[in-house]
């Protein structure tokens, strides 16, 4: 076998291995999970995260997720506990000590002084017969039959079930909680997601001089002076008692004369899109840029709750602000 074809083999064999260690979990997905969940549900304080080595790692991530999903938590290194971070740690915490031996030494020390403060203890493990599990209030069995090293000592497929079940933890809280996607987006407001879910039609529109209008009966001519004065590739039109009475965008402009119509002479009424897709100032701007794809158009006028325009947006407005 070329080197080539090993280097595939060994990579497949190895993702088969870490995929059947993440199916026998499902089986492990009982009583004692609810009871982690409730526990940490009931919880009046902090969910804090502990692990040693590759666990720790895992450890880092699981306490991430579960404070990017409404359950607030964070990561103690157990080494550290043992020199001063224990006072990170409250009687109104849960613990979620991660170990696949259940035997780790770091963690082991800390736990006399998480039970004489009676914190609640929850532990993820490869060893439900461990001191670590024994001691925990709930064990989470993490446990796998053998690791995705050929060596079965490298943390593999341990690890990826640890983190898997800490997923699933993190989700099922999400659920129980009723977290939303605006509650997602205020943990991620510097994102890409945190602009989707948080930004207004009202903080990327033009409006006030900025927003090209034009009144009915405007001359097709005078409008177009108009379009170009703004820059935003269309003009409002507005009827006689200022609301909306159509749109005129660059698409109705190249409509125009293909129809052969002399833009010198024509009315702005005669050319008009009437009505237009409209958004309101208090829409999510990702809302408003679902309008324009479903309708295949570039821009939106921007009305208030008598369909006067207060503003308006196109496409580029919402690539410049990131929501698209």
């Amino acid at each position: 076998m070329s080197q080539s074809s090993q280097l595939i083999e060994t990579a497949r064999r190895t993702i088969g291995m870490e995929i059947e260690a993440v199916e026998q979990l499902k089986a492990r997905i009982d009583e004692q999970f609810v009871q982690a969940c409730e526990l940490i549900l009931q919880c009046q304080g902090r969910v804090v995260v502990v692990g040693m080595g590759k666990s720790g790692h895992i450890g880092r991530k699981i306490a991430a997720t579960l404070a990017s999903t409404g359950t607030p938590a964070f990561f103690v290194h157990p080494a550290e506990a043992s020199h001063g971070d224990m006072g990170m740690i409250t009687q109104d915490d849960v613990v979620l000590a991660l170990s696949n031996s259940g035997t780790t030494n770091e963690i082991v020390t800390l736990l006399p002084l998480i039970k004489r403060l009676g914190i609640t203890l929850i532990s993820m493990t490869g060893n439900p017969q461990s001191l670590l599990a024994r001691a925990a209030a709930v064990n989470l069995d993490a446990s796998v039959s053998t690791e995705a090293c050929p060596l079965n000592l490298a943390p593999t497929s341990s690890t990826t079930a640890s983190l898997v079940l800490g997923d699933a933890l993190a989700i099922s809280l999400l659920e129980a909680r009723g977290f939303t996607a605006e509650d997602f987006a205020f943990s991620h407001p510097g994102g890409a997601l945190g602009r989707r879910l948080l930004l207004k039609v009202d903080n990327v529109m033009h409006s006030g001089d900025r927003l090209p209008q034009v009144k009915s009966g405007t001359s097709l001519r005078d409008a177009l002076l108009e379009m170009t004065r703004k820059g935003l590739g269309m003009t409002v039109v507005l009827a006689d008692d200022g609301s909306l009475a159509g749109i005129f965008t660059d698409g109705d402009l190249r409509r125009t004369l293909d129809k052969g119509i002399d833009v010198r002479q024509a009315s702005i009424d005669e050319v008009m899109t009437k009505g237009g897709k409209t958004a309101s100032a208090e829409m999510l701007a990702a809302e408003a840029l679902k309008i324009m794809e479903d309708n295949k158009i570039n821009s939106l006028v921007v009305v208030d709750a008598n369909r006067r325009p207060v503003g308006a947006l196109n496409m580029h407005d919402l690539l410049r602000a990131g929501v698209m």
